[in-house]
Formats: structure tokens, C-alpha cells, sequence
């Protein structure tokens, strides 16, 4: 007979918790690097008792807002390229709704993350308990409902033996490269509490290794016919690529094709900036370097893209009449998409095969010069707009050029949403892989500060750098304290452009009066004086704020010794962005409006529709 351990639901799935390992470098460690909890009755009792018993082998920390420990985990689990990742416990009502945002990120980003709410009595008695939604016709509904469309995998633990099977199904989610994503385990409260003879091999140590999928020898044969036929072919780097861990592979398969390389927002750095074949950053934020071949380009080899609409231009970037997409990606719904060949297979072992199969094959070599030709232009632009001016408002690429000469191309730079995705996207020289961590599937202004505080946690030795305007940072800065707390020392660089730049730029660019955006065009009785130095220092951090780039760079250095978290400060230009680069957006323009501006730019608008590929 098998032997049994009697256990809380709760003990039993903080100690299986504690028995997951994967191997990394040739190190076993523990694949859950903690867990970020906000107590409250829903939680705190058997969460609680069950996570302090074990809290030197499963690690938790307090954080001050759910939202935000949950944006640190995902950017742990980023940091490690999904090898490794975190959970987040919360009590019933309000801190599981804060999860929403932070699970559809993890979501749309394909980044592991495990969701431990507490949830109503199972057994309906007390009803209606404290912070309970109730549904007038559905007496099954909770507020952790919010949750399915934004989980990968779902369950509600109604009895304490259901764990054992929801418990595996969790690991098999975040850890598979296909179905990566948010888990969302609901716990009743009173079932966290109840006891259940479970068998001990339920706890038995497993390590996980990554599926690494080849491809389909058909699709494989197809794919190579492709880019044996191309005459302008060209790659487009995702964040598969960094997730893989086949940068190298990429590297030796541009080496040996000679074929350009443009990166998205989730795969830059899978390249060093400094590689001759990369022309970095495609898309609506790209180099004019990378969209002139994406224009052109007769095959395109996507590895480990979603194919994200700022990756395509929305689809009226790759212009060339017959070109032919190949999907490499570990997941069947992204390697077809817009009639693709598909190549399902993990990046690095796809790449692997194309160049076995090509053999000494190469790109033609005018096209490989074109290209090379291309991007030393583009360094020659991307230097002009990020050198220091005596401008009284500094522009973000003058506030990036600071930062970039200050730290270098090594360190970890976070970032997330507004203008600055767009201008790091093209401007940042990226050194080794991960060190841009860019969230921009979700773009999910708050993430900045928690997410960078997650990297930390996952890359203590690196200097982590998060960029952030005033509006993001306004959202969600609470996770300044938690840096303090925890001892992990952020340098914060702090944009302050007074309002939403970004979308007020948007708002001009598609003909509409400057509205609701900035401050000044704000309803206000008063216009608010925001301190940030006053408020950074409230929280704990070091903070000063700067009048020049070259008072940013000395101030940067500076935070680099710093005991603590550091927030440096500078105004910045609201109006001000890189025209250089860049490509059409389908962001769509009132078809009626009694201002001639609107109409202009609908005119405008309609033009640029018919360049998309419709149906492709």
C-alpha cells in the first residue's frame, strides 16, 4: 500500500511546490524562485501557516500591491528565459481582480506565471463571505472568473485531493514551450484548510527539462526549397529565440547564410547590436535599415514571432508581390499564421536543420551588401538624434543616448509602455541576450517598476536599469519600497514630459485637437507640481533630479554605487520624437468629423489601407 503524509491542501501544494527543479547550466535549482503573497482572509490562514513552514526552501515576499508582485514575476520568469518562475498568492476579493491585468501580460507574452487566489467557501455555508461576487444566476461564479479568459489553464480546488491532478497540469503548462503561460489554481478557503492523506510520491523531486520539438521532415523540406529559391531573404527574430536559448544558433546560421536579421520588441538582444547582419529593431518602430529589407524581402523567416501587428506594420510592411512567409515556431497557432509554411519546431533545433539541410547555400551577395550598407546609414542617423544638445527639453532619444554612454550595452534595460518602447526599440544598442527587456506585447503602463524589480531578483548581478515616463510611473510605483525592503538596488531614470506623450502625439498624428493627454490639456482647477524627488525619497530610494544629459550621466554613474534604489529625474520634450524609421500603423481615423484636420487625415488613412495585404 502506498504511504501517505496527511497534509493541508495547502501544505500539500506548497511542498510539491518546493520539489520542482530544472537544470540550468548544469546547476539543479528550483524552478519556483518564490512566492509574492498579500495576505487577507481569504488567504492567510492555510496559505499562510503552509508557506511559513517552508519559507527558506519556497521563499516569500510581501509586496504592496497584487498587480505589481505579479508584473515581478513575470519579469523573474522573463529575466530566465521561462526556465524559471514565480507565484503570487491573494485573498478573495480586490487583490484577485488586481491579478486580471497581470495575467492577460503574462498571457499575450507567452511567460510563465502561477496564480494562487483564495476563493469563496466550497462548501457555501457562510455565503455570502466577505468580498464574495455573487451572480444572481450562477451560483458557481466568483470574481476569480475574471481570470479564465487570461489563464492558460484554470481550475477551482473545490475538494483537497483535486491539487494532485491540478498541481501536475500547472507544471505541464509552465514549462512547456507551446502552452507557456498563466496558470490560475482558485483555492476555496475552507478546502486550503482541509486535511487529505496524500501519497507521498506526490512530493517526489522532479526535474524539468525543456521539450525541444524538431521539425516535421515535410515542413522542413518545404522551407529550405523556399530559401533556396529567394533572392532577398530575410529573418525576423522574436522572443522565441531568446527563449530557446538559440541566439547561438542564430548567429551560426547568419554566419553561414548570410541572411540580415531585423528583431522584434520581444526578440532584441537575441543579436548584439554590434553584429554586421543585424539591422535591429522592424516594424512600425524599426530602423530604416530593417524596414527597407522587409520591404523588399521575397522570403521571410519568422522564428519565435507572434507576428504582432507593430512587427508588420500591420501588415503593410512586407510589400513584395510574391513573397512567402516561413513560420519557425514552437507553436502551431503562431507558425501558420497568414498562410505561413509552417515549420513548427523549437527555434533553436529549427535553425539547427535549415542549415544542415542548406549546406553551403548563402543569400546572394549584392543583397547581404545592400543590407550592411543600409545599417552603417542608420548608425550614422541613430547617432545624431541620441548625441547630448543644449536643448532646455532634452528628447527620450537624447535621455537614451545619455543612459546608453553612461552605462553601456551590458546592462538589464526595462521598459514597457508610452514613447519609450518605441525610441529604445530602434536606439538601444543592445549587448547580450536579455539585456533589453522590453514588455510590449501587453505594453502595460505600471510594469515598469515591479518588472524591473522581478529582472533584479532573477539577475542580481546586473545593473538593472528601468526607463519610465511620469504617467507610468504615477500608475504603479509602489514597488519602489519592495526594492528597498528586499535590498535590491534598481536605477530608475524618470522621463517627466507631463502627461501622456505618446497617445498625445498618436492624438495629433490622426488629426484630432491636443485632448485629455498632457496635464495642461487636461480638466483641471489647478495644475498639479508633481515632486517626483520628494515622492521617490518618501519611498525610500535615493533621488535627485537633472537639468542636463551630461548632469544624467554623472548622476547615473553615481547610482551605479549607490547603497540603494536610485530615481534620476529629467524633463523631457512631449512633442519631440525620431522621425527616422519607423512605419504606418493601422490606427483608424474617424470616417466623419467637422474638422478639417480629421478629414485630412482620413484621407490619409485611406490611402495607406490599401498597402495592407488583406487576407495574408
Amino acid at each position: 500500500m502506498a504511504k501517505t503524509i496527511r497534509l493541508t491542501m495547502a501544505q500539500a501544494l506548497t511542498r510539491f511546490m518546493a520539489r520542482q527543479m530544472v537544470e540550468i547550466d548544469g546547476q539543479k535549482v528550483p524552478f519556483f524562485g518564490g512566492v509574492w503573497a498579500i495576505f487577507g482572509h481569504g488567504n492567510v490562514a492555510a496559505m499562510g501557516e503552509a508557506l511559513y513552514h517552508l519559507r527558506e526552501e519556497l521563499p516569500t515576499f510581501r509586496a504592496h500591491n497584487e498587480q505589481a508582485m505579479a508584473h515581478a514575476a513575470i519579469a523573474y520568469a522573463k529575466a530566465h528565459f521561462r526556465r524559471r518562475a514565480m507565484a503570487a498568492t491573494t485573498s478573495i476579493g480586490p487583490g484577485a481582480t488586481n491579478l486580471v491585468t497581470a495575467a492577460a501580460l503574462a498571457h499575450v507574452n507567452r511567460l510563465p506565471l502561477l496564480l494562487l487566489p483564495g476563493d469563496v467557501f466550497a462548501s457555501r455555508i457562510p455565503d455570502p463571505v466577505l468580498q464574495q461576487v455573487e451572480a444572481f444566476g450562477d451560483g458557481t461564479l466568483t470574481a476569480n472568473d475574471c481570470l479564465r479568459p487570461v489563464s492558460r489553464y484554470f481550475d477551482r480546488i473545490t475538494r483537497p485531493e483535486q491539487i494532485i491532478p491540478a498541481a501536475a497540469r500547472a507544471m505541464q503548462v509552465l514549462t512547456d514551450p507551446a502552452e507557456c503561460g498563466p496558470v490560475t489554481l482558485a483555492l476555496c478557503q475552507d478546502v486550503q484548510a482541509q486535511a487529505y492523506d496524500y501519497p507521498e510520491s506526490f512530493f517526489d523531486e522532479r526535474i524539468w527539462a525543456q521539450r525541444r520539438q524538431r521539425p516535421d521532415r515535410n515542413e522542413l523540406e518545404h522551407a529550405v526549397a523556399a530559401l533556396r529559391e529567394a533572392k532577398k531573404p530575410l529573418i525576423v527574430a522574436g522572443g522565441g529565440v531568446l527563449y530557446s536559448g538559440a541566439s547561438r544558433a542564430l548567429a551560426d546560421f547568419v554566419q553561414a547564410t548570410s541572411i540580415p536579421v531585423c528583431e522584434t520588441q520581444g526578440g532584441k538582444s537575441a543579436l548584439a547590436d554590434t553584429h554586421p547582419l543585424n539591422m535591429a529593431s522592424v516594424g512600425v518602430t524599426g530602423t530604416t535599415a530593417a524596414n527597407r529589407l522587409a520591404a523588399e524581402a521575397d522570403v521571410i523567416l519568422a522564428v519565435g514571432t507572434r507576428l504582432q501587428d507593430f512587427t508588420t506594420g500591420s501588415w503593410a510592411l512586407f510589400a513584395h508581390e510574391n513573397k512567402r512567409l516561413i513560420g519557425l515556431n514552437v507553436q502551431v497557432f503562431d507558425a501558420g499564421k497568414h498562410r505561413a509554411l509552417p515549420l513548427v519546431a523549437d527555434a533553436r533545433e529549427g535553425l539547427l536543420e535549415l542549415s544542415n539541410a542548406l549546406g553551403t547555400w548563402t543569400a546572394p551577395k549584392d543583397w547581404t551588401e545592400n543590407a550592411q550598407a543600409g545599417k552603417a546609414e542608420w548608425q550614422r542617423l541613430a547617432a545624431t538624434v541620441t548625441a547630448a544638445t543644449n536643448a532646455a527639453l532634452p528628447s527620450d532619444a537624447q535621455v537614451i543616448g545619455g543612459v546608453q554612454r553612461a552605462l553601456g550595452a551590458e546592462i538589464i534595460v526595462v521598459h514597457a509602455a508610452g514613447g519609450l518602447p518605441g525610441e529604445l526599440h530602434k536606439l538601444w544598442q543592445a549587448g547580450a541576450p536579455g539585456s533589453y527587456h522590453g514588455e510590449y506585447g501587453f505594453s502595460c503602463m505600471g510594469y515598469e517598476i515591479a518588472g524591473g524589480l522581478g529582472a533584479k531578483m532573477a539577475r542580481p548581478d546586473k545593473e538593472v536599469v528601468v526607463m519610465v515616463g511620469d504617467g507610468s510611473y504615477l500608475m504603479l510605483n509602489s514597488e519602489i519600497a519592495t526594492s528597498v525592503m528586499l535590498g535590491l538596488r534598481l536605477t530608475i531614470v524618470l522621463l517627466d514630459n507631463r502627461g501622456y506623450g505618446c497617445i498625445n502625439r498618436l492624438q495629433m498624428a490622426t488629426g484630432s485637437q491636443n485632448f485629455n493627454n498632457l496635464l495642461k490639456d487636461s480638466r483641471h482647477a489647478v495644475m498639479p507640481d508633481i515632486d517626483f524627488v520628494a515622492h521617490a525619497a518618501s519611498l525610500g530610494a535615493l533621488a535627485e533630479k537633472v537639468s542636463s544629459i551630461g548632469d544624467l550621466e554623472q548622476a547615473l554613474k553615481r547610482a551605479t554605487t549607490a547603497a540603494r534604489t536610485s530615481v534620476v529625474v529629467i524633463d523631457t520634450d512631449p512633442l519631440v520624437s525620431t522621425e527616422a524609421g519607423g512605419h504606418w500603423w493601422d490606427v483608424a481615423v474617424p470616417e466623419v468629423s467637422d474638422r478639417p484636420q480629421v478629414q485630412s487625415a482620413r484621407k490619409a488613412y485611406e490611402t495607406a489601407l490599401h498597402k495592407q495585404a488583406i487576407g495574408n
